[in-house]
């Protein structure tokens, strides 16, 4: 059978080959699935993509989207299971952002304490009969221009969120975060490492004084404090809390573990509008979309025995950045998902939380995350982000248009990698990019 073949142009300037199916290289299943699995699989990837519908409806499977929510469909933030993008200008919508809000103080369970009329994000859209929250609107400011060994300059940049149409008073004392939508594929070999592997990790001796720590956050599903390990700030402890909160948070769909609507006291529309039944989405749904999610299969590296990419792998690890994108880790023998136990991969994080630094803080907490600190972002797939997403944005808010703007912006327990990387010569930068581009 014949095969096309795609030539990619990776950010990194690096050129392989991958076939032409490329730009669904998050969205395949693992291979050995039976014929029962692959039938769940297939169910959880039609919820995934899947536009929900205001209820009543006569699909009453896929009803219930709202009252408030940003979009109608998991995919629409995370386009082919990829990452999300931010407006390039104040005129254009949010499409695959949001801005997560809070006041200051927790909430029952050591939280971020949701705004009174708000809630815990700006939800942009309403149903019929009930008034969509406002709208967020980013504004791009050039902060500082970085000039590397060489001459190369950097210029990076910072978003300011401006809300307007505000339909429910105004929003005063509140803290806020943008965020893009994260790529999905490999969440489930994550979820699948032990809370005492991250434990262990988090109490190693590290150099150029990296700490790292695990945020203890809440389980909807046990209801107890776990570590956390998914969202920019590892704030949810599962990929099973993660997806039902999506569903909630975003599209207004409840579930088992969220089974309140997305409304505030002060919405009086939204708490009366119909919904699509109680929950929205079913256990057996859950129970779907979790397993699509866990057992998405991770595209191959390409070109990792290239000289160029291994001398940029030697690189990354000698400047640094190997101490919180580790390279290697272990899953539980005993993961809840038996096809996913005991396995070595190579996701390029340690999902422990850093301080990195003013320049990146949010100034808004997320259980025991400050403002200045983030998760360790997993590499694995960055090669395939510029197909997959058809865009190249990085870090929590997609303010670095490369990959260079986004180590550059590294600071706080980061600082002495950025430092050395800023020294490293244009032939060693452009291997290391070699390597990212491999991943």
């Amino acid at each position: 059978m014949t095969r096309t073949i795609l030539l990619c142009l990776l950010a990194s300037g690096t050129v392989w080959a991958q076939d032409s199916n490329l730009p669904e290289a998050f969205a395949q299943p693992i291979p050995g699935l039976s014929d029962n699995e692959r039938e769940q699989f297939f169910q959880g990837r039609t919820l995934v993509r899947q536009s929900w519908v205001v209820a009543p409806s006569r699909d009453d499977q896929v009803d219930g989207l709202g009252p408030l929510y940003n979009r109608l469909a998991c995919v629409s933030c995370h386009p082919r299971n990829g990452r999300g993008r931010p407006p390039e200008s104040e005129n254009e919508r949010m499409l695959s952002m949001l801005v997560r809000l809070s006041v200051p103080g927790h909430d029952d369970h050591g939280g971020p304490k949701p705004h009174p009329a708000y809630g815990g994000q700006l939800n942009e859209e309403g149903i019929p009969g009930v008034p969509g929250e406002g709208r967020a609107v980013v504004k791009w400011r050039q902060v500082a221009t970085v000039t590397l060994a060489g001459g190369e300059k950097v210029s990076l940049r910072r978003p300011r969120i401006e809300f307007r149409e505000l339909a429910y008073g105004p929003i005063v004392g509140v803290l806020t975060s943008p965020r893009v939508g994260e790529q999905m594929v490999g969440m489930g070999l994550l979820d699948a490492v032990s809370a005492a592997t991250l434990e262990a990790m988090a109490k190693e001796a590290k150099p150029d004084g990296v700490k790292g720590r695990v945020n203890q956050v809440w389980n909807p599903q046990t209801q107890r404090i776990e570590a956390g390990r998914f969202g920019y700030k590892a704030n949810m402890p599962t990929l099973r809390a993660q997806a039902a909160g999506a569903f909630n948070g975003d599209m207004g769909i409840t579930s088992p573990l969220f089974p309140e609507e997305n409304c505030t006291p002060v919405q009086k529309a939204c708490r009366q509008a119909p919904n699509g039944g109680s929950p929205e989405l079913s256990a057996a749904q859950l129970d779907a979309v979790e397993f699509y999610l866990a057992h998405l299969e991770l595209p191959p590296r390409g070109n990792a025995d290239d000289a160029t990419v291994r001398r940029g792998e030697a690189r990354f690890a000698e400047i640094g950045c190997a101490s919180c994108h580790r390279g290697e880790l272990k899953t539980a023998a005993d993961a809840r998902l038996p096809r996913l136990a005991g396995q070595t991969i190579h996701a390029y994080t340690d999902l422990l939380i850093h301080d990195m630094g003013e320049g990146l803080s949010d100034h808004r907490p997320d259980y025991l995350a400050g403002g200045r600190e983030w998760r360790t972002a997993p590499l694995w797939g960055l090669g395939r982000t510029a197909a997959v997403s058809e865009s190249t944005y990085y870090l929590h808010d997609g303010r670095a248009r490369s990959l260079t703007e986004a180590i550059v912006w590294h600071s706080g327990e980061a600082k002495a990698a950025r430092d050395r990387y800023v020294a490293l010569s244009k032939q060693d930068r452009k291997a290391l990019a070699a390597f990212l581009g491999s991943l």
